[in-house]
């Protein structure tokens, strides 16, 4: 379905759809063009020249922002002894073990956003993986969800960790903050995302590597940024 809301097309009329713009000047055109009445989450659009059937060209990990997303995550951790202590103290939100699996398995429970889980509680918690999988909550290594150093991994999230993936057509979706944010941490949130992407490329990827960068609101038009704004 089409957004062709009077709205979004008074916004849109701001874009204009053939310029590449500088990160400054998508910024302060990402938030003249939110057309919603709440603080609109601010999302990027990184489209890769990437083959993402090969194994060495699965673009995954986890970064801490600069400057957060602007929404605190609440998490659930699966731990036994001193790392389930070590997650409490963190402000981990529920702390459990088989029992909080069972609660998902049994009870359709998932009041929370992302779930970390040390090494040894994975073999029952990939029972439900196909539960979990469907719902992007199964943890995983490449993104730091699964891992040892729980009291770190619950206040990096709790600080504004985000994960980034590409998916099947190679194409990285995340929120890199709010409207409401200071337009030079946007800048900040945006600049550090993309110096990531970049430091990560595969070293079997051939040409250009980044093909097109587009952010913009929720509900809001899309503003491309040249991708040469950025450190190679």
């Amino acid at each position: 379905m089409k957004k062709t809301g009077k709205k979004y097309v008074e916004a849109s009329k701001l874009v204009d759809r053939s310029k590449l713009y500088s990160t400054t000047e998508a910024v302060e055109l990402v938030k003249k063009t939110s057309t919603t009445k709440f603080d609109s989450t601010v999302e990027i659009a990184i489209n890769l020249n990437i083959d993402t059937k090969k194994a060495d060209q699965q673009m995954r990990g986890s970064i801490v922002l600069p400057h957060g997303i602007g929404k605190t995550k609440k998490i659930c951790v699966l731990a036994k002894g001193a790392h389930a202590e070590e997650a409490k103290k963190a402000g981990a939100d529920f702390v459990g073990e088989q029992d909080l699996i069972d609660k998902m398995a049994n009870e359709n429970w998932f009041d929370f956003d992302v779930i970390v889980a040390t090494p040894e509680m994975m073999p029952s918690l990939g029972k439900i993986g196909k539960i979990l999988g469907p719902k992007g909550l199964m943890p995983n290594p490449k993104t730091g969800t699964v891992t040892t150093n729980v009291a770190q991994t619950v206040e990096d999230i709790k600080k504004g960790m985000i994960e980034y993936r590409a998916d099947s057509y190679g194409i990285i979706h995340t929120s890199v903050g709010k409207v409401s944010f200071d337009s030079k941490k946007l800048e900040e949130n945006i600049e550090y995302l993309m110096n990531t992407i970049i430091k990560a490329k595969p070293t079997t990827v051939k040409g250009n590597y980044i093909t097109s960068i587009v952010i913009s609101s929720t509900m809001g038009p899309g503003i491309k940024i040249d991708k040469n704004s950025f450190d190679k």
